[in-house]
Order: structure tokens, then sequence, then C-alpha cells
């Protein structure tokens, strides 16, 4: 089994579910699907979602809900 790092596409704002309201797209140990939405990048109000270009089972979540994001950094981990 490999790890892969799902990456943030550009700098902003991460949050790791679609509203204050909702649940998280993901949460430890689930399992997704590739294409599955993992999380959102939101910059100057336009939010961007961030996809798992893999099927595998999250093993760490690298940043919490609201927090800054720069191009490139690790944001979930997935081991296929």
């Amino acid at each position: 089994m490999a790890i892969h790092e799902i990456l943030s596409p550009l700098p902003g704002t991460f949050y790791r579910r679609p509203s204050p309201d909702q649940d998280y797209y993901v949460e430890r140990d689930c399992r997704v699907q590739t294409g599955a939405v993992v999380g959102l990048v939101e910059v100057m109000k336009q939010f961007t979602e961030v996809e798992s270009d893999v099927a595998g089972r999250v093993i760490e979540i690298a940043v919490e809900d609201g927090e800054p994001v720069e191009a490139g950094q690790v944001l979930i981990r997935i081991e296929d």
C-alpha cells in the first residue's frame, strides 16, 4: 500500500465541510473514492473543490477547518 498526499491547488482558506452546519466531507479512517470531494479552498469568496485522485482510506487530515493554506501544501493523506 502506498501513501498518497492530496495537496492544496492554490493559496487560501481550507474548509473541511460545505457550510458550518453540515458534516465534514471526510474524517480520519473513512474510505473515499476517486473524484470524491474532500474539502474546499476559498480565495476571495470563490470556492474550489478539492477532490481525491485516488481511492483509499484517509489516514491523516493535516489541516484544520478554516485554516489558511499555501499552494502545494498537504491537506490530506490517503492510503490506497
